[in-house]
């Protein structure tokens, strides 16, 4: 791949130097911005259907709602293109989407899924649509400001910030619904949306790039044979797609299996979805550590490995049924398992970018590595509704063996991306 990167200091910095940054701050808070929407047509949108009494094959249906996480690349090289006259050419992007989210959000709450469901897929779709604009924007601008030494920690903060904001929204949708109803918590969850474009606005400008593309054409067609070029390439870009994919399966009906079990909303609003983020979070620090000292081709496998092997922890929660040693020991390790797995992914993806086509080649290859996620919706219905949640856990680690062998048959061109980028 003949991706270009910026220029590396004359001194490699220290880690706490690179975590104490501004710039990482600012990492951290868009993520957290990118994060925050994303549960609310997924875990939210799960416990609003299970509320109104829809079964889980029709949920499984409604989660294509969220296909323009997956179709994103399609307007991306627009993003790159035609910068918006305010904050630069990413932050202006970003802004902008983030005061449409709010908007969006709000109209969740004048809607009743009992009465209709086409409404509510309407607003859904919007929301991902806007949702997906704006992680290009952000995946783009954290492209472009990190240099080749800050991935790692890039990548951890960035899982830091997205893990956290999705748990909050989540929590807070959740919660305030059990208690106050599901309006009053999108009116709530649309008001939090427009904080963060404070952050937005005071976040460092990323550094101008030489020779912008200078048409929609050059937008696509120079980042696609870039991606493209050389033997390992397509081999990289299979790994980029099935390296999550046992994770995502396990994780598509994670808020259904646990009001299933038998825990309520606020249970999973103040306990679950608390060991859910906790998990995570160890799982950014611990694998961001880990990476720097094993190299992205051991992270790969040693993080794919325990991500595939403790989904199996929700078959001994299935089984027993309610049980909360069980619940927090299952959720605690899958999510430390699942974090490290995606430090490794989104360390891969940023590697492989060129800072002129950031915007297209990241939501290129983030879609690719979204699609099982935002594509298994009815097959895992179907399991889950046919097999039982029992089988459900087993088929997500049976699904995830695949993306570990392609990963061991690519160790090679992994290793040599890896020290191209060091």
């Amino acid at each position: 791949m003949n991706a270009a990167s910026l220029p590396a200091a004359e001194e490699k910095p220290s880690l706490r130097r690179i975590l104490a940054s501004p710039k990482m701050l600012a990492i951290m808070l868009m993520a957290a911005a990118s994060g925050y929407p994303n549960q609310l047509t997924e875990s939210a949108l799960q416990a609003w259907l299970k509320d109104s009494h829809v079964s889980n094959t029709t949920i499984g249906v409604m989660s294509y709602v969220a296909l323009p996480y997956l179709l994103k690349f399609l307007w991306a090289p627009f993003v790159d293109r035609f910068p918006i006259p305010l904050l630069g050419r990413r932050r202006g992007w970003i802004l902008v989407t983030q005061l449409l989210l709010a908007v969006a959000i709000a109209m969740f709450a004048v809607q009743n899924p009992s009465a209709a469901l086409l409404p509510v897929a309407v607003c859904a779709v919007t929301i991902v649509f806007l949702s997906a604009t704006q992680d290009i924007a952000v995946d783009a601008y954290r492209t472009d400001v990190s240099l080749p030494t800050e991935r790692g920690p890039a990548a951890a903060v960035t899982n830091l910030g997205y893990r956290t904001a999705a748990w909050f929204a989540s929590a807070v949708a959740l919660l305030v619904a059990d208690y106050f109803g599901w309006r009053l918590a999108f009116l709530i969850l649309a008001g939090v949306m427009t904080l963060f474009c404070i952050c937005t606005w005071l976040a460092p400008a990323p550094p101008a790039v030489q020779q912008p593309p200078r048409s929609l054409t050059e937008t696509v067609v120079i980042p696609l044979k870039e991606l493209l070029a050389g033997p390992g390439a397509a081999a990289l870009l299979c790994v980029v797609a099935v390296f999550k994919i046992g994770d995502a399966f396990a994780m598509k009906f994670f808020t259904a299996f646990m009001l299933d079990t038998g825990f309520s909303k606020t249970e999973v609003a103040v306990v679950v979805k608390p060991l859910f983020t906790a998990g995570a979070l160890l799982g950014s620090v611990v694998g961001g550590i880990l990476m720097v000292r094993l190299g992205l081709l051991r992270s790969m496998l040693i993080f794919g490995i325990a991500q595939a092997v403790t989904n199996l922890m929700y078959c001994a929660l299935a089984a027993a049924g309610k049980s909360y040693p069980l619940m927090i020991a299952a959720v605690l390790i899958e999510h430390v398992a699942g974090a490290m797995g995606n430090i490794a992914l989104v360390a891969l993806i940023m590697a492989l970018c060129d800072v002129r086509y950031s915007a297209f080649q990241y939501a290129l290859m983030s879609s690719i590595a979204l699609l099982p996620r935002y594509g298994l919706g009815y097959p895992a219905g179907w399991v889950a509704d046919h097999g039982g949640w029992f089988v459900y856990y087993v088929v997500s680690f049976v699904v995830a063996l695949p993306g570990l062998i392609i990963v061991w048959l690519t160790k090679d061109k992994i290793n040599a991306l890896d020290q191209q980028r060091a």
